[in-house]
């Protein structure tokens, strides 16, 4: 894993999006990814297939940057997989952009993966051993490179033997030259749905949020460890390994899912909420409002502030016109790249005690620089309350916090972070609290973000390779 520079925030490896029976799947396919553009804003790409001939298109930017009309045009067929990606996995370049394809014996291999893969070192070396080139740092091509060793056994066995030797959390879609299959692993550590466009054909998505936005209805969810294969006879699924313990990732409810999708069964939205009504049980300073940062802690925000009977107010503006890159400032404008996306409301601000509610705190240097920013505007006391406990260790399952030295929850204690970030009071949401929020048991989720408990460890090798 060659990561990017480093993110302020915690961000996503990809999105994933495919169509099978649509003349338009290409145009649908690219709505889909825009729904899911939160996932990944690094990449984006689409492969289509026309009665087996395929076509595809990929680049370096956000969706609509990547693809025109004219370009999507150029993407015939009715059978697409298409890809948003975050590196996590392999340096932020073009030949890492996903889906990443192959032709073997004259068949066309496509795939676009979401999570990691924990025993990538090893796969890599055996294979390499065993003659395969690879054109690209992705865990991703690894899956391309054992099902082309496994397909001249059929689509079943091949699906089979390629997902018994990988380890971790993928939530992805292949494609051949004329059947769509879509595969999750045993824990469902990442969210995989699939829904029905209105002409009949099939939509497969990482978030129902993309249904909605091409007016699709969601089916059901891609069970763990489940491949769903659909081609001209309809659809059909097996379970390649057997059951396992589940293991969604609840980051995905206390962060990185769109609001107004539902994910593994759950709203996002009412889980945010939630979080935060659990919150004002378990902490209420004295104070004269709550406020979010936007977007990140608004529904937890609300949930608190109904809760408490604190009133919420919108501390903060958020600029929504802030482009990708602009003129840098110069050394004197402190804290720019805060400012230009946040202004505080000074007015509103000055003379008050306020309670800032945020989503998570991964390194703090963003949170630090808020928080000042706050008090720059005249607040009388700043107390920040959390609606997860305290990241402490590091993501293995395609999250961009893999190393724990990066988190500041593992390096201080509470207080000093509290001093770190220049807060009068600093409080997180329990543990049991947060699970509570969801409404299912501990068992259902991966937490070891938050206690470094690992139902699949990493190689030994993992941390060279994340390393470069």
């Amino acid at each position: 894993m060659i990561r990017a520079q480093a993110s302020l925030r915690p961000r996503e490896e990809c999105g994933v999006c495919g169509v099978f029976g649509h003349p338009d799947a290409a145009k649908i396919t690219y709505f889909g990814l825009y729904a899911l553009q939160h996932r990944g804003q690094e990449s984006a790409g689409i492969v289509a297939s026309d009665n087996g001939k395929i076509s595809q298109h990929k680049g370096m930017g956000l969706v609509p940057e990547v693809f025109s009309e004219t370009i999507l045009e150029s993407l015939p067929g009715q059978m697409t997989i298409g890809h948003v990606r975050y590196s996590t996995t392999g340096a932020s370049v073009i030949e890492n952009a996903q889906p990443f394809t192959a032709t073997h014996q004259g068949r066309a291999i496509a795939v676009a993966h979401n999570g990691n893969l924990v025993n990538i070192r090893t796969l890599r070396d055996q294979l390499e051993e065993q003659g395969s080139i690879f054109q690209s740092t992705m865990d991703s091509e690894i899956i391309v490179h054992l099902f082309a060793r496994f397909f001249h056994l059929g689509l079943d066995k091949a699906i089979s033997e390629t997902f018994s030797q990988v380890r971790g959390a993928y939530s992805l879609l292949l494609m051949t030259n004329d059947t769509l299959v879509a595969v999750r692993d045993p824990q469902g550590y990442r969210p995989l749905c699939l829904g029905r466009l209105v002409n009949g054909s099939y939509i497969v998505a990482s978030e129902t949020c993309a249904f909605d936005l091409v007016e699709a209805t969601y089916v059901r969810d891609i069970e763990p460890g489940e491949a769903l294969i659909i081609d001209k006879d309809g659809l059909r699924s097996f379970f390649p390994q057997p059951k396992q313990q589940h293991q969604f990732c609840i980051f995905e409810h206390v962060y990185f899912a769109r609001p107004d999708s539902d994910i593994f069964g759950w709203n996002v939205y009412k889980c945010r909420k939630r979080m935060g009504e659990i919150l004002a049980r378990e902490c209420t300073p004295e104070a004269d409002f709550v406020m979010p940062f936007p977007d990140s802690g608004n529904y937890a925000a609300l949930g608190y502030s109904q809760a408490s009977g604190i009133p919420m107010e919108m501390g903060v503006i958020r600029n929504h016109y802030v482009g990708r890159t602009f003129i840098q400032p110069t050394q004197s404008m402190r804290d720019f790249s805060v400012r230009v996306k946040l202004n505080p409301v000074r007015s509103l601000i000055q003379g008050k005690r306020v309670i800032i509610i945020e989503d998570s705190i991964i390194r703090g240097t963003t949170g630090r620089s808020r928080v000042r920013a706050i008090r720059e505007a005249g607040a009388k006391e700043v107390h920040m309350l959390i609606s997860c406990p305290p990241t402490r260790h590091p993501c293995y399952y395609g999250i961009d916090f893999p190393s724990g030295g990066e988190l500041v929850a593992s390096r201080k204690s509470i207080d000093e972070t509290r001093d770190f970030l220049g807060l009068d009071s600093l409080y997180y949401l329990s543990l049991e609290g947060m699970v509570e929020a969801t409404g299912q048991s501990p068992d259902t989720f991966c937490l070891a973000c938050y206690t470094g408990k690992y139902l699949l460890p990493p190689d030994r090798e993992f941390h060279k390779l994340a390393l470069g």
